[in-house]
């Protein structure tokens, strides 16, 4: 166990030759990841491609590294070892192609910027870090702001917005980057019904033109809702593939251990959305 938990990535040629294993035209392509803290696993040996226009629920139970994951991909943490490919090509070559709303929690939210200020930084990417922020962008921000739905609260510091508010406000930002592949961390923590049903509305709206999400759930009364493809996550991937086909009890069972009440409303919920 030691041996592996501190044996890095082979760099170069090597890593090129563990993703061709993956197809090219997948937005995100994990190979043999596994990420530990303080030398013990979080996540373990996961291996998945995720096609493209899909939107994607990664579900598990807490501690299953849902989030690592995501984070794992981004680069936001070391990975003991193992690869990640966006569109055949490292995530460094192509993060202008990638929009992230983090968890609410983890963000500085006394930080001294407006709405319209944050939502514009999601245009940094294409604008060039040493470029000010101009009309342009301020205007592009100002479109994502109007597409979930709090516009009039542009020139409000994000602090004084509440939990719902600051979730649309992040969601404004990845708007703003015009993304071809989107990650989302527990989008529908602790949001008012309007607000849920307002990010809803934005992963449809994507999917229809033609991006892909990937989103972090907790909810299994939703997931066949609100996902056409799902990740069943418990530190090993233990299934993936469209929701009719792998959203199942047995499934679920094997990713939450047995916690029958819960797999039985979400078995239920899924009976009424299939048939």
């Amino acid at each position: 166990m030691s041996k592996v938990l501190t044996t890095l990535s082979p760099p170069g040629d090597a890593a090129a030759e563990d993703l061709s294993y993956h197809p090219e035209s997948v937005p995100l392509a994990v190979h043999d990841l596994t990420v530990a803290y303080h030398r013990k696993p979080v996540i373990w040996d996961v291996d998945l491609d995720i096609p493209d226009g899909k939107l994607v629920g990664i579900v598990g139970p807490n501690g299953a590294g849902k989030s690592t994951l995501l984070k794992a991909c981004l680069d936001l943490i070391p990975r003991v070892s193992g690869e990640i490919g966006i569109y055949g090509e490292p995530y460094q070559k192509q993060r202008h192609l990638v929009g992230y709303v983090p968890q609410r929690e983890s963000v500085d939210w006394d930080f001294p910027v407006s709405v319209q200020e944050l939502v514009a930084m999601g245009t940094y990417r294409s604008l060039g870090w040493f470029r000010r922020v101009g009309k342009k962008q301020m205007t592009l921000a100002m479109e994502a702001l109007e597409q979930v739905g709090i516009a009039h609260l542009a020139k409000r510091q994000i602090s004084q917005l509440s939990g719902g508010q600051q979730q649309r406000a992040f969601l404004a930002r990845a708007l703003a980057q015009d993304a071809k592949l989107y990650f989302m961390d527990e989008p529908f923590a602790a949001v008012d019904a309007a607000t849920e049903e307002a990010i809803v509305g934005i992963l449809k709206d994507l999917n229809k033109a033609g991006k892909t999400c990937v989103v972090v759930h907790h909810d299994l009364a939703t997931v066949a809702t609100y996902f056409d493809w799902v990740v069943l996550l418990n530190m090993r991937v233990v299934a993936a593939g469209p929701v009719s086909e792998v959203f199942t009890k047995e499934n679920l069972e094997k990713t939450y251990g047995g916690r029958l009440s819960l797999l039985n409303d979400a078995a239920h919920a899924l009976s009424n959305v299939i048939h």
